[in-house]
Formats: C-alpha cells, sequence, structure tokens
C-alpha cells in the first residue's frame, strides 16, 4: 500500500502573500496539508503580477503556491468575515504575514479565530515581529537583510555592501515558522490546546548569523565583510581558473594536507606561517596567492577531478543554466515539471525534504485566482447555492 503523505488531513488556512508565508505554506503543502489560500476578491496575491509574467500569469507566484487551493474573499466585509470564521472551525493552522496589527482590525487575529476554535494553531510572519521599536516598521526581504546583518557581511572588504541574490530571509522566515508549527501541531497533540507563533524576519537573519555575533562577544573584535573568506577558516575562498572560477573549503588540517598533495606543494606544509589552521587564517592572502598559482593554470573541470579524488571540499560555480540541467539535481527529483493552463509545462525547484516512510509528493498546479471558490463554499463550508448565489450578489465572492 502506498503510503500517505505526512502531513495528510492537516488543514490550513493561508492568508499569506508574496514570499516568506507563501513558502511556509508551500512547504506544508508540498507534504499532503491541505492548504486553502484566501485572497483578496479579485485582486489576489501581490505576485500574481511579479516576474516573469506570461499571458498575464506569473510564474513567481505559480511557484510558490502550487499544491493550494485558492478563495477571493471581499476580508472588508462582514460577511467576509464570518466565512473566515467558519472556515476557522475547519482548519488546525493559519498563517498569515501582514504587518503587525492588520489581522486585528479586519477581525480575523488570532483572538478572534481562537473563540471560534479553541484548538486553532496561528502563525504570524512580519518584519520584525509583533513586539519591540520595529514592529510598525514596513520591511521586504532586503530591508531585513540589511538590519539583520547579512548586508554588512556580505561584498568585497573595501566594497559596498550587497544582499545575497535570493530572498534568503524571506525564505528563511517561512521554514522557521513552518517548523513552529510542527512543533505547536506536536504541543496540541499531546495537551490539547493551540497557540499563538510570532516569527520576524530580523529575528531568523540575526539567528543565522553563524560565529560572527560570538566572535564580537568574546574577542571584543566586530568582523565584516571580507568577499568569500570563511570567518575562521583558510585557505576557504574562491579562485580563478583558466576558465572561470572554483570554490575551495579547506578547514582543518587533514585537509590542508591533502590539498598540497593534490597540489604538489608539500613544501607549504613545512612553512610555520601554515602550520595550523589559525596560522593559515592570519596569513591567508599570502596563502590564496600560492593557491591561485595553482588554479589559473588549470580548468575548473580539471581541478575539480582532482580535489574530488583527494577528498577536499571543492565545487564549481554552477549557474541558473547549469542547475536545470544538472543530474545530481534531477536524481534528486529537484527539477520538477509541472503543468499550467495559461503558462505551459515549467520547471520549478523541487522539495528538498526527502522521507523513506511517506510517499513521493505529487505536485499540483497553483490555482487561479478564486478557482476552488465552490469547493470552499460547498464541500468545506456545507453552503447551499441559494446560500452561494446571495454571497455573489453581496460582493463577498
Amino acid at each position: 500500500m502506498k503510503a500517505k503523505a505526512p502531513l495528510t488531513g492537516i488543514k490550513v488556512l493561508d492568508f499569506t502573500r508574496v514570499y516568506s508565508g507563501p513558502y511556509c505554506t508551500m512547504m506544508l503543502a508540498d507534504l499532503g496539508a491541505e492548504v486553502v489560500k484566501v485572497e483578496r476578491k479579485g485582486i489576489g496575491d501581490d505576485t500574481h503580477h511579479f516576474a516573469p509574467v506570461k499571458d498575464g500569469e506569473s510564474a513567481y507566484f505559480t511557484y510558490l503556491n502550487r499544491n493550494k487551493k485558492s478563495i477571493g474573499l471581499n476580508l472588508k466585509s462582514e460577511e467576509g468575515v464570518k466565512i473566515v470564521k467558519e472556515m476557522a472551525g475547519w482548519a488546525d493552522i493559519v498563517v498569515e504575514n501582514f504587518s503587525p496589527g492588520v489581522v486585528d482590525k479586519l477581525g480575523i487575529g488570532y483572538k478572534d479565530l481562537k473563540e471560534v476554535n479553541p484548538r486553532i494553531i496561528y502563525g504570524s510572519i512580519s518584519g520584525f515581529g509583533q513586539t519591540g521599536p520595529y514592529r510598525k516598521k514596513p520591511a521586504y526581504d532586503v530591508v531585513c537583510q540589511a538590519m539583520g546583518g547579512f548586508m554588512n557581511l556580505t561584498g568585497e572588504k573595501d566594497g559596498k555592501p550587497y544582499k545575497l541574490g535570493p530572498s534568503i530571509v524571506d525564505a528563511s522566515a517561512g521554514i522557521h515558522m513552518a517548523y513552529a508549527l510542527m512543533v505547536a501541531l506536536y504541543y496540541r497533540e499531546r495537551n490539547g490546546v493551540g497557540q499563538f507563533i510570532d516569527i520576524g524576519m530580523m529575528d531568523t537573519a540575526f539567528s543565522t548569523l553563524e560565529n560572527f555575533v560570538v566572535t564580537k562577544t568574546l574577542t571584543g573584535v566586530a568582523p565584516s565583510r571580507n568577499g568569500n573568506a570563511n570567518l575562521g577558516s583558510a585557505p576557504f575562498n574562491s579562485y580563478r581558473t583558466k576558465d572561470g572560477y572554483v570554490t575551495i573549503a579547506v578547514a582543518n588540517n587533514s585537509l590542508f594536507q591533502k590539498l598540497t598533495g593534490a597540489m604538489g606543494r608539500e613544501d607549504l606544509l613545512e612553512n610555520p606561517l601554515y602550520k595550523e589552521n589559525y596560522q593559515r587564517k592570519a596569513n591567508e592572502d599570502q596563502l590564496n596567492l600560492e593557491v591561485e598559482k595553482w588554479t589559473i593554470e588549470r580548468t575548473t573541470h580539471e581541478i575539480c577531478e582532482i580535489l574530488d579524488k583527494a577528498g577536499v571540499p571543492v565545487g564549481p560555480i554552477l549557474t541558473i543554466d547549469d542547475l536545470i540541467a544538472d543530474p545530481h539535481l534531477k536524481e534528486r527529483e529537484m527539477l520538477v515539471d509541472i503543468d499550467h493552463p495559461i503558462l505551459g509545462s515549467i520547471t520549478y525547484p523541487g522539495n528538498p525534504i526527502k522521507m523513506s516512510e511517506s510517499s513521493a509528493v505529487a505536485f499540483e498546479r497553483a490555482p487561479l485566482l478564486g478557482e476552488h471558490q465552490e469547493y470552499v463554499l460547498k464541500d468545506i463550508l456545507k453552503k447551499s447555492n441559494s446560500e452561494i448565489q446571495l454571497l455573489k450578489e453581496q460582493n463577498v465572492v
């Protein structure tokens, strides 16, 4: 018998938009949860208009909202709020990522929905969380990358600070929320009560600063950006090759011995400047020059072959073109083709979670705006045709 997806039977009411919230609920939907996305009637999620767009449909939206159902509601109407409260009685989990206070003004905040369903688990993602002096600040990923420490640490030593390419703080907040929701679900199974979860994007950025914070609190010296170098190890960087760049990561004496052997530079082992990792880090500029003398004479492919054989962590800098043709990603089912009635067949990133006892994820396309209105109203809320017609006439759905 084919195993069910691990979250089969879990019901999610999704008020999220753009990236952090939709990424969270996409993770839940991928693993079998039934996710109903409540969108603004006639308008929908902002990302319906995010590039790339074809024939009025956004591929950005279709990636982050696969495996979900959609209903469009007028949340500023009394009847629209009433429908949300009815759906809260059906749901296990609610997720939203409006600015703090918005859902409370609409009458669909945690306190409102908890009155309907005391077991509800309610997750709120925002730029800076529900408390603190920044709580009212509007935010996108780049703002939280800047204020969470990422941009100060990204870029060349004497150059301009940069954001990471993808919206990594959005994704991190979504992942932390998905994790917290599962913890809360487990807690509810043991104790019978739901709860409110507050995730701030600045918090998640700060929490992932590795050893940068403790370096300051321990030594009194604050690290700053240093290109592709590692804060504590060397040689650990990107190096020029005959045809591009390669990354090499050496973080201990054993790996340094393997690297120097592969390079035919065992003499570096005897240099007192490079005996221990902390010494190599202190003298990394000179050491990097020695490594690049070797890499610049070889192609990236040749270097990867030599160092892979030697057991040294090494990798080419893959482009998007490389990645969508990558055999490893294909075998890991990280390249997923999904058909869409407007966009046609598109390749999307798959789900990185692989589980031994649960079935493989069956990816369903993202919904069109309000596509599942009849299903939600009839099958979930058990409304009659005349009730549905009245809601249409009242401009609620």
